[in-house]
């Protein structure tokens, strides 16, 4: 088949290099593109003559890859190339081994489901409150070429968003620090994503921590929801990248709709 990879050749760390990547993808048979500045990263999986969509970046360049992958009805190989790489850990793949992830192109085909905000898809979660506040903190900075872009966004934060947003949730008043809503199920310590067992349970899960010093969350699962807040543009992070949406925020979740391949298991 006509396999084709996207790179992206300013994610990822230093070891193993984008160079060594192409090189162990072209030794696979697979023609690699590595994505320059100023392209359009969707319309170059619209364009690609393949049969096999692939992308090694973060989540966010891997949402919109898989977005086409759908458009297009072709199987998906994630190479987990970014900074986090959640989705690539909960469909089973070494995320600190991004060459061994390119076996999948060989792979073996899974079906998995997505959400959709309004009307783009993410893999893993929406975030809005004060994780989305901290994501928007820490990519301008990251903008400015702050090295501490974190570490300044983080105290910033802390400073500024002292008390809880208002968000109506179906119709139902909620005030909390943060709102996250994931497609299928995520375990949860204190502040941090664990992770999914499953990735085809056909169900968006609503998260809503309680408590200060010893954090509860409220869950409970849908297939669609509707959050409103007071402001008319919402401040989120998709899939850990920063986004403005509009209120009323639309999700909901279409099961098994991505064709992911995965490597055999040996």
């Amino acid at each position: 088949m006509k396999t084709f990879l996207i790179v992206n050749p300013r994610s990822g760390t230093e070891s193993p290099s984008a160079d060594e990547l192409r090189e162990a993808a072209v030794a696979r048979g697979v023609d690699v593109h590595f994505l320059e500045q100023g392209e359009d990263l969707q319309e170059l999986a619209r364009t690609a003559d393949a049969e096999v969509l692939g992308m090694a970046g973060g989540d966010g360049s891997l949402a919109a890859v898989a977005e086409v992958a759908i458009e297009r009805d072709l199987p998906f190989v994630c190479i987990p190339f970014g900074t986090r790489n959640h989705f690539a850990r909960d469909i089973g793949l070494d995320r600190d081994n991004p060459i061994a992830a390119l076996a999948a192109f060989e792979g073996e085909e899974r079906s998995v489901d997505v959400g959709r905000v309004g009307d783009r898809l993410f893999l893993n979660n929406v975030s809005l409150g004060l994780y989305a506040l901290l994501v928007h903190r820490r990519e301008r900075h990251r903008r400015r070429r702050d090295a501490l872009a974190r570490l300044r966004a983080l105290l910033l934060v802390a400073r500024e968003h002292r008390g809880k947003d208002q968000f109506v949730i179906d119709g139902k008043l909620v005030a909390a620090r943060v709102v996250v809503v994931a497609a299928n199920a995520y375990s949860f310590e204190l502040l941090s994503i664990g992770e999914r067992e499953s990735m085809d349970d056909g169900r968006l899960h609503l998260y809503v921590p309680h408590g200060f010093r010893r954090i509860t969350w409220d869950e409970r699962s849908c297939t669609e929801l509707t959050i409103e807040t007071p402001s008319r543009s919402v401040r989120a992070a998709i899939d850990g990248e920063p986004a403005r949406l509009v209120s009323p925020v639309e999700l909901r979740l279409e099961p098994q709709a991505l064709r992911v391949l995965v490597p055999r298991a040996p």
